[in-house]
């Protein structure tokens, strides 16, 4: 069929590495045509000694040059390489992705764990009309992965918040390994850590908060609700859980493998999933879990499938992103009218300023979401609230965005209230930095620069938190940026801001902007 473009999506992951491949057409959608899996626990030595053995490394690498074989022989034309958790903190992964390169061709990128949650939300929303029917009414998005798991709460359509909680399956095992328990002990053990790290989210964020629903994702969900009439069921409700965790208690592992089609090993790790399953049902009161089967490869290739707009899914992901930046604003009591004000001058520069700027739909996303989190650090100190903003945001995980995006919208931030130094824009060193250039570098601090300037300018004209100069026009004219604004009052406030904030905006963009007021009469 022509139009067909054959892909291989791969993940790295911390218990196992899988590869799918696909056939994407604007026609027929994303199909898997074939999956591979291989088990490889090699998340135990990063979760143990902070670091990949060579012996997992070899393994790794044999794995993936039979993957690269296979992807040969089903002539993919495209495909997408993801490490997540094991290789993230691994302190040697940056010579684990060399030697991958080196033995197999394969280009594997490290991504961030907002990144990771963001590809398998992809993967659900490709079922659109069943997740729209779910995320209508309170409903949590549970990810049980291997190395950490994600809690998403969604309300009304809206993304309300994210977070990533250290209750990864194979973690938990580690934790518990050097204790000797019978089952029962062992579920018990598991549910105190479960507790222990829920406590604190139900008091932030399930407050007056009603679930209906769970949407179970992750490869454990795939295996653990497994029955004898159904071995892939897509809808289980709160009975269906306490007899599934009911049974798993009065069994040995050799008989929880048996009856769940998996390994003794894997069998291990199903048991920490399970306890916190019944643990998110018990505080949410939620009484049906859809479980729509997807894995990260399925994302990996919605994802790519979107990027070539191949397809086009209905719902919208940067309204989601948007709204979680807005209820982190709310969160550190952000001034709201202020934040509206500046939000509607910084993207009507960036607007006006288009054909100078080169910049375009993501860079506007990450000056709104600059705009809306700026004075998120007067919560914690007024005295220093851009660097303490700073640290705000590089601490939270907004799903969506990449690790460098982040950094960028911090450093927007960070440098609206001091002086801007091009030489020295702070980007992490490590994994999330492999592979970028001296220009890239480069690019990135322009961008930085470019976004800054707009914001501070805006910031400028909001200077009383009046929002005096809302409704004002924009225009370039020959070498300025004309702003007018028709407000009747005194704008004294704003005015001086305006011409300090001015002369960086000149200096980043060789044109001036000016403030002009109308009067009238």
């Amino acid at each position: 069929m022509a139009g067909i473009q054959t892909f291989a999506a791969i993940d790295v992951g911390s218990f196992e590495i899988e590869m799918g491949i696909y056939e994407i057409s604007p026609k027929i959608g994303i199909r898997l045509v074939d999956h591979l899996r291989h088990v490889i626990a090699w998340g135990r030595d990063t979760y143990k000694l902070g670091r990949i053995t060579y012996e997992r490394i070899d393994e790794v690498c044999r794995i993936l040059e039979d993957f690269a074989r296979i992807m040969k022989g089903y002539k993919v034309q495209a495909y997408r390489a993801y490490a997540t958790s094991a290789m993230r903190e691994a302190q040697n992964n940056q010579m684990v992705l060399d030697h991958i390169k080196v033995r197999t061709g394969l280009d594997v990128k490290v991504i961030s764990n907002s990144e990771q949650r963001f590809i398998s939300y992809k993967a659900i929303a490709i079922k659109d009309e069943e997740f729209n029917k779910y995320i209508q009414k309170g409903t949590a998005i549970v990810d049980v992965g291997f190395g950490s798991m994600q809690l998403t709460l969604f309300d009304k359509e809206s993304l309300v918040t994210t977070q990533n909680l250290p209750l990864g399956a194979l973690r938990i095992r580690q934790l518990l390994s050097g204790i000797p328990a019978n089952m029962s002990l062992t579920m018990d053990l598991i549910g105190e850590i479960v507790d222990n790290e829920l406590f604190t989210f139900r008091k932030i964020h399930l407050k007056d908060r009603e679930i209906k629903n769970i949407i179970g994702i992750g490869k454990n969900t795939l295996y653990l609700f497994r029955g004898e009439q159904n071995p892939f069921p897509e809808k289980i409700n709160r009975n269906d859980v306490e007899r599934a965790y009911s049974q798993l208690l009065t069994m040995g592992l050799e008989a929880i493998a048996d009856h769940l089609g998996v390994n003794t090993e894997y069998a291990k790790l199903l048991l920490p999933s399970a306890v916190i399953y019944k643990k998110i049902l018990d505080i949410t009161g939620a009484e049906n879990i859809w479980v729509p089967g997807i894995r990260l490869c399925d994302g990996i290739a919605a994802e790519y499938a979107d990027s070539m707009k191949l397809i086009k899914f209905n719902h919208d992901f940067e309204r989601d992103i948007v709204i979680e930046a807005r209820n982190l604003a709310k969160r550190y009591k952000c001034h709201t009218s202020h934040n509206q004000a500046l939000e509607l001058h910084a993207l009507a520069i960036f607007d006006t300023m288009r054909r100078l700027h080169g910049m375009g739909k993501r860079e506007r996303l990450l000056l709104q979401i600059a705009v809306l989190l700026h004075a998120c650090g007067k919560f914690i100190s007024m005295k220093n609230s851009n660097e303490c903003a700073y640290n705000i945001v590089m601490s939270t995980e907004i799903i969506g965005l990449s690790h460098l995006e982040r950094e960028i919208v911090a450093n927007i931030i960070r440098y609206n209230i001091r002086d801007f130094d091009y030489d020295h824009v702070h980007l992490e060193e490590g994994v999330f930095r492999s592979g970028m250039t001296e220009m890239d570098i480069s690019k990135v601090n322009m961008t930085i620069a470019k976004l800054t300037a707009i914001l501070r300018l805006a910031n400028s004209m909001d200077r009383s938190h009046r929002q005096k100069l809302v409704g004002c026009k924009m225009a370039l004219k020959d070498n300025s940026l004309v702003i007018t604004t028709d407000y009747p009052g005194d704008i004294s406030l704003e005015r001086m801001s305006f011409e300090q904030k001015a002369d960086f905006f000149e200096e980043v963009y060789g044109i001036r902007p000016i403030l002009r007021q109308k009067r009238k009469g």
